[in-house]
C-alpha cells in the first residue's frame, strides 16, 4: 500500500498480545501504596515525596528512587497528558513491579505534553531486568488512565480506600 507523502503513518498495536495474560493493577498496588491527597507545589517536590513513599514500600533508599524517576524525567517529561504523569524507572535490588497512586492536593507543572497541570500520579517502579513486563505495566496503567470516567471519579474522591478500589476494579469493569 502506497501512502500519500504527507499522510501520516499508522502503526497498530494489538491491545494484548496473544497468550499473554493482562496484568491487574491490583497486582502493582497495595491500599499504602495509595495517596490521597500528596502535598506538592511543584514536579521536583512531587517527585521527592513519591521517592519517599516508594522507598518506605519497598525497602530501597529514597535517593536512589528520587535519582532514577529525575533521570527518566531528563529523558522527557512524564506528564502525558490530561492532569495525568506516570514516572517509572528501573532500579536494582527490586525484586517485582511496584506502583505508587497519588492524588495531588493541587495541580503542580509536570511540563506535560499538552502544557496542562498534573493532578494524579502513577508511579511504576520495576526491577532493573524486567524487560516486558515493565511495559506491559505502563501500557495497562496508561490505558486505565486513559479513561476519562475513572480519572473523574479518581479526581472526585479524597479516601484512600476509595482511590485505590477504583484503581483496582477489574478491567472488565472500566470497558463500560
Amino acid at each position: 500500500m502506497v501512502r500519500p507523502f504527507n499522510a501520516p503513518a499508522r502503526v497498530y498495536f494489538p491491545v494484548q498480545p496473544m497468550g499473554v495474560a493482562a496484568m491487574e493493577i491490583a497486582e502493582l498496588l497495595d491500599t499504602e501504596s495509595v495517596v490521597a491527597r500528596l502535598p506538592a507545589t511543584s514536579k521536583k517536590q512531587a517527585l521527592q515525596e513519591l521517592a519517599k513513599r516508594a522507598a518506605q514500600i519497598t525497602g530501597l533508599e529514597e535517593r536512589a528512587v528520587f535519582d532514577v524517576l529525575l533521570e527518566r524525567e531528563r529523558l522527557g517529561t512524564t506528564g502525558v497528558g490530561s492532569g495525568i504523569a506516570i514516572p517509572h524507572g528501573k532500579l536494582p535490588g527490586l525484586d517485582r513491579l511496584y506502583g505508587l497512586f497519588a492524588r495531588l492536593e493541587k495541580p503542580v507543572d509536570f511540563e506535560a505534553v499538552d502544557d496542562q497541570p498534573v493532578d494524579l500520579i502513577f508511579l511504576l517502579l520495576a526491577p532493573e531486568g524486567a524487560g516486558a513486563d515493565h511495559l506491559k505495566a505502563l501500557a495497562r496503567v496508561s490505558r486505565l488512565l486513559r479513561d476519562r470516567t475513572i480519572c473523574d471519579k479518581l479526581r472526585g474522591s479524597d479516601e484512600a480506600d476509595a482511590l485505590y478500589s477504583l484503581l483496582t476494579e477489574p478491567a472488565a469493569s472500566h470497558a463500560a
